[in-house]
Formats: C-alpha cells, structure tokens, sequence
C-alpha cells in the first residue's frame, strides 16, 4: 500500500524514558531534561569492573531476558560499543579504551596487543529493567568461527557498520551467518563522528548488499566532528550530548522536537516515510493509518511496536546512528536492544527443543580452559528447564553422563557463582571434561531415551535428537609445529589438545609419512595467535613451520576399478572383491561427496551383512582423506560401490581396508587433480596508488570483479588464489605507502591446470612431477 506522505505535528503525550538503577522510569513531558544514567554497585578497591551488579529476581523471566551479540567488521567499533555499554550499565565505572590495551571484553594479551578482538567474550548486564546477556564477537574473518558459534545460540544482534565505509567484506560474512541462524537484528551506525560519514551512502549499502529493506530510526545531529546527537524518529525527541562535559556521556538532553527548529521539517518527512514503509509490512499499523486516512498523529507507541514486529519477522532492519567512541547514541541503541529485539519466549527455538520441553536441555557452545579455577569452563545456553549446581547432565551427543560443578554467570574473563539458572540464560559451568563444542546436553539418560523413542514413532529420518550443533569451516593454511626438545613433547602436545578443544577450526593432525604434527587454520593471524598462545599460556617454545596453502583433490573422468584381496593370515583366509567407481560432482559444492550403492546389483549388495557396509563406509572416508597427487582431503566427485563378496571369517579390518585400496586406485585412474582456494579480497586504497595495485595484482593470477568509488578512496573486489597472497599484507603497505587496507575471506576452490600443478608439487615435495 501507498500512503499519503503529508507531514504534520505530531500531537499527544509523549513518553520520557530515563535509566536509573536496572529500571525504566517515565517522567511527564518537560522543556528541558537531563538523562543520567547511574549505578550503585559494590566493588573492589582498585578494580575497575563491578563483577557483580544487582539482578532483580523478575529479570530471570523470560520476558526480561535479551541474549544478544554484537557482529560487524574488523575495526567498525565492536569493542568500544560494548565496553560504552558496560560503562552505563554499571558493570563498570571506567571507560576501557582499545588504544589503551585496558577494555573488559578483550582480556587475551594477544587482543590486547593487537588491538583486535580474538575470541567472542560473553558478560551479563542490567538495562532498563532487563538482563541482557551479551557477547562481543570478532570481526576479522580468520576468527569466523567465534561468531558462528556465538549466533548458534543467540536470539538476536546489533550489526555495527562504519558510517563512511558502510556495507564491508566481513559484514556480508556475519550477514549471512546471522541469516543461517534466522537471528533478528538492527544496524548501528557507527563513528557518525567522521568526516566522510554519510547515511545516504549507508542505506544504500545495506539495500544493495545486504538485500534488505532499512528503516531509519534516527536523524543525526551535526556532521563530522560536530556529530552531538539524534533525533528519534519515533517519539520526535531530540537527543543531545556534550561532547567537552566530564562525565563520558553518561547525561544527555532530551527534550521534545518544536516547529521552530530547523530539523523539523525534515524529520517530519522522514517520520513520514517511516510510517509509509511499516504499514507496508505491519497490518495493525496499517490499519490505524487507514482509519486515520493520514500519516500524523501515529502514536509511539504503536510505532514502537510495529518496528519490533518487524524486526521479529526480519522484513526489514531498524537503522540507528551515534558514535561510541565520542559517548554520542549509545544510550538510545540500548533501548532499542530492549524494545525491538526478541526475548527467548520469541526467539525462533530448534526443532529437536520440542522432545525435551520442560525438562533441562541446553547446548555446550564454548569451552575455555582457566587455569585459575583449574579446569575446564563450559559455555551454555539453556534452552528449557533448570540448571543447577551439582546436578547431573546427559550428554546426547557423547552418549555419557556428568557432573556439573559450579554454575557461573560470567563478566568476561571473570564469573559469579549462582546456584541455579532459569531456561533463557547464557551461563558458565564446570567440571563437564567430556563435553565438546555443539554437544546437546539434558537432564537424564531416561529423558533422551524417551526423545529416541518419539523421534522413531514419527519415522522422520532427517530428525536428530541433538540439537543443531556448530558448523566448522575448513581450514586454508597448515603448518607443522614442533616441541624445542623431547622433554616438552608431552606438554606441548597437551597444549594442543586444549587449544583444539577450545577453538574446533584448528585441526591437529599427524603426517604419517614424516611424522610431524601439523597445524591446519583459517589464515596466517590465526595459526600466529595459536603460535603465540603456546608460547605464553603454556610456556612450551614451540618452532612453527613455513605456512602451506591447504590444496584439495577432486577427479576429473569417470573410472571404476574392482580390487581382489586373498590374504591367509594366521589359520584364516581372509577375502574380499570389491568394485568402486567415481564420477565427479555436478553441484560442484566444496566438500561434496556423495557415496551411492548401485542399483544393478541390488541382489549382491543385499546379501552383505550391515558389519561390512560400515567396513567399506570407514574404508572410503579413509581413502577420500589422502588423494593420490600430494594427498589431500578428496572433495566433489561421487563414489559408488557395485560389487562386493566377502569370504565368511574376513575381518572388518580387511573388508575397510580393501575398500580404502580400491578407492586409492580409482582415483589415480579418475585423472586426479589439485584445487586451490580463490579468496575474494576487498581492498580500499588511494586513487594515485589504484593503478599500481592492480598491476601487483595481476601477476598474482587475480581477477578484478569490480571497481568503485568511496568518498575519495577505490574499493577494489578481487579473487585471487591464497597461494599468491603470502605476505600480501607488507606487499600492499609498501606500494601505497601504508594507507592502503584489505580485507579477505574464502570464495570458493577452483582447478588448478597442469603447469600449476607441476609447480606446486615441486614446491611442497621438492621432486619434479615426470
């Protein structure tokens, strides 16, 4: 529907929101009001964190409850929105600066270090009578999978864009991660302070990019430097800040927009077309405004509660502006995590809840290892029931039982112990050492039993009794890693064990031809974090090797291959013929592989017993891990088996292994051939060193997809193979003088043709390919 976009004054009361303690309290409309945002809360001398600020009994509701993440790219302002958040939420009574090294969520010495966000760090906070529980995710995509596994079990997220850059790289990964999850969200754009900051080119950004529709809620005041605050759209309340005032934002002026200003016309016609764009998607809008006949007088409230439903139903995007780092809108993006984002009783819950409702079920999404508790800490988001101290828990997953310790509500790198916890919450535990990361965990073997049982009575095949767990992304660079001598074998060994408890997207795994332990990451900063990890948490002087581009394998002709074993070992005959055949994969999808029975042998197929099908099924996974050209992981082909007579009293062992040699053969015969990852990178540099880039680019095999213009600066969006880009990072500061930037993440592997391929065997085996 179209409405008529007349503008008018807005009459009726209008509501005066002010944070004081963990409450909401509404003032009668004044001329003049100061906001002022306080918390009385114990704490420790010296310490600037109040680990422990009030929670109100009624904030365990689940109404009073917001599990939220903040999602953005590298450097758009995550950490320094989250610690403004803290700062008026009372858990703490400084500002924590990143520049300073001394913020809450970023305690690693490697964050601190480097300025960036590493691993996603989860604190409880009081706001306008709620609990928000909250977690600061990275934004640089070797850490990817920390915001994978924090959206799993969030029910919704703030999205900070930098308002001059707008839509980057790594806010299209954590787009579409957040879209995987159906997790609502709203935009928050950031260092409005910035010269080059514009909301025109933002929401443009966002419709192209992003593909949704934006619905701006706030008009800044002031550009660049004079940024000083907004104007909420729905309410027509102009919000100010002073920007030389002492006390880092906590008051601010807000007061009731008049006609007499020389915003209001422009934020009447802006109200106007946010009103026009909710009734499109909003009925109950909708049909005020029709009664109406007329865009003016639509109550905030109403608005209000049409932008939640639309934000719950994720048809479009709530749109905000401030600057965190100027203290400027923070406040108001609070109340909007409140007012428009789901509590668990809305959020969209699992399918396999269902079996378990009420009784305890949660999901294990993180674990950490702290050694000042001296164990393990288990990250969970409970999903129904109780959870309390001391209690035993079924895992699903493991198919064992185990004995919670404590249960702990944590402050980043610091926890209160609480004796139990509602169904909503996100909460620490210990004592769980046979829980991994996606693990679904409930009260009792018996109950588990009982889902099993409802699930079979269904007959619904693709259901699970777990709950959906973490999806791992494949790693793009290896490395081997060694002890400096036998005696800290044992430790480091140790050390890795837990750090691949603690992160699933590093891969440990032992080259069997050399013997060496070899180390598989997203990228060069993070298989340096694990180096550095080893080196200070675990004291082990662990010597890396040089980094390897992870190449794949994949067939490139039909071939079928059958395979006789006649073995006697011992008194027993062992015998097994076996046929497989390959073709490669029509998807062409990364990591496709597909294993088939053929349906022209049925009979055959028929007469083997279920023991040896699982002997052939682990002995193809088996043969697809090493390929036969430089033994990589096998991906995008299909295998089928159409042939198979076993002789009564073969093992498994040699039915798995016949199966592991056949398929070795096929392949050799399959034409096999390398892949290499194509990354995109989007790289912003001055126009006087565009064209040298793209010439540096060019002899690195790389594929310029598009050109464009950001204020006075080029946005180049290239694929380039990761072998080509070692180092890329010194190459680009040198040829433009370190002003310019990259950003890259995993596209897609591509076939590398024979003379690369040649080229890479030398290079990783040292002897030319004949």
């Amino acid at each position: 529907m179209r409405l008529d976009r007349s503008v008018a004054v807005v009459c009726g009361r209008l509501r005066w929101w002010r944070s004081v303690s963990a409450g909401v309290c509404v003032s009668p409309p004044l001329r003049h009001l100061h906001l002022t945002h306080t918390r009385h809360c114990p704490q420790s001398p010296g310490s600037d964190a109040l680990p422990s600020p009030p929670l109100r009994d009624h904030l365990q509701s689940l109404d009073h409850i917001r599990n939220i993440g903040i999602m953005a790219h590298i450097d758009a302002g995550k950490t320094t929105t989250t610690e403004r958040m803290l700062f008026y939420g009372g858990v703490t009574r400084t500002l924590g600066e990143v520049h300073h090294g001394d913020t809450v969520m970023d305690y690693l010495d490697q964050e601190r270090e480097r300025g960036i966000t590493i691993t996603s760090a989860a604190i409880t906070l009081p706001w306008a009578d709620h609990r928000i529980n909250l977690v600061d995710t990275p934004g640089h995509v070797d850490f990817t999978m920390e915001v994978e596994r924090s959206l799993r079990v969030l029910d919704g997220a703030v999205a900070i864009l930098d308002a001059s850059a707008g839509v980057e790289a790594q806010t299209l990964t954590v787009w579409r991660q957040a879209d995987r999850y159906k997790v609502p969200r709203f935009i928050y754009l950031n260092k409005m302070d910035k010269p080059a900051a514009s909301v025109p080119l933002c929401l443009s950004s966002i419709r192209d990019k992003l593909h949704t529709l934006p619905l701006l809620l706030h008009l800044p005041l002031g550009q660049g430097k004079l940024f000083r605050g907004l104007v909420d759209l729905v309410t027509l309340h102009r919000l100010e800040w002073d920007l030389s005032s002492s006390d880092r934002g906590r008051q601010y002026l807000q007061r009731a927009l008049t006609p007499d200003e020389e915003v209001w016309d422009e934020a009447q016609l802006a109200r106007c077309e946010l009103i026009d764009k909710l009734a499109d998607l909003d009925n109950p809008l909708a049909e005020y405004v029709l009664e109406q006949e007329s865009l003016e007088n639509v109550p905030a409230p109403l608005m209000r509660e049409a932008v939640r439903r639309v934000t719950l139903s994720q048809e479009a995007v709530p749109v905000l502006v401030g600057s965190s780092y100027k203290n400027v809108g923070v406040q108001p993006m609070m109340n909007a995590v409140v007012d428009f984002l789901p509590s668990p009783r809305d959020a969209t819950q699992p399918p396999a809840l269902s079996l378990y409702t009420p009784n305890l079920c949660a999901l294990a999404f993180k674990i950490v290892h702290d050694k000042q508790r001296g164990g393990i800490l288990t990250y969970l988001r409970v999903y129904s029931g109780r959870l309390e101290k001391g209690q035993r828990v079924y895992n699903v997953n493991g198919s064992r039982s185990e004995k919670l310790g404590q249960v702990l509500i944590a402050y980043a790198d610091h926890y209160k112990e609480v004796a139990s916890v509602e169904a909503g919450n996100i909460v620490v535990v210990t004592g769980l050492k046979g829980t991994n990361t996606g693990d679904t965990l409930v009260g009792s073997q018996s109950v588990a039993n009982t889902a099993r049982k409802r699930l079979a009575a269904v007959g619904d095949e693709e259901a699970t009794p777990t709950l959906l767990g973490v999806e791992v992304p494949d790693p793009v660079f290896f490395c081997s890693v060694e002890a400096p001598s036998s005696s800290q074998q044992k430790a480091l060994e140790e050390a890795l064990v837990q750090l691949q408890r603690e992160d699933p997207s590093l891969h440990v795994t032992q080259d069997e031809e050399t013997g060496q332990t070899v180390l598989s990451g997203m990228g060069e900063l993070h298989l340096e974090i694990i180096r550095d990890r080893i080196h200070k948490e675990h004291k082990v002087e662990a010597e890396l090797g040089p980094l390897q581009v992870a190449y794949r394998e994949t067939c490139t002709v039909p071939a079928t291959h059958t395979l006789l074993v006649d073995k006697m070992i011992g008194d027993s005959r062992q015998q097994v013929k076996i046929t497989l055949s390959i073709s490669p994969s029509q998807d062409h999808k990364f990591k496709s592989v597909s294993f088939a029975y053929s349906a022209d042998n049925q009979e055959n197929l028929q007469s083997l017993r279920r023991y040896h099908l699982s002997a052939i099924n682990r002995g193809v996974s088996a043969g697809l891990r090493n390929g036969p050209v430089l033994g990589c992981p096998v991906v995008d082909l299909k295998v089928g088996l159409s042939w198979c007579e076993v002789r009564p009293g073969t093992s498994e062992t040699m039915v798995a292994a016949a199966a592991a040699q056949c398929l070795q053969q096929v392949l050799a015969e399959g034409g096999c051939q390398l892949m290499e990852p194509i990354m995109v990178l989007e790289i912003v540099a001055e126009e006087e060193h565009t064209s040298t880039l793209l010439a540096d680019l060019s002899r690195r095999r790389a594929n310029v997809l598009h050109i464009s213009h950001r204020h006075d600066m080029r946005v180049l969006l290239v694929e380039c193979p990761l072998a080509e880009l070692m180092g890329y990072s010194t190459t680009i500061r040198t040829l433009s003088s370190g002003t310019a930037s990259f950003t890259m993440e995993l596209s897609h592997y591509s076939l590398v043709n024979a003379s690369q391929q040649a080229a890479v065997i030398e290079a990783v085996t040292g002897f030319t390919p004949l």
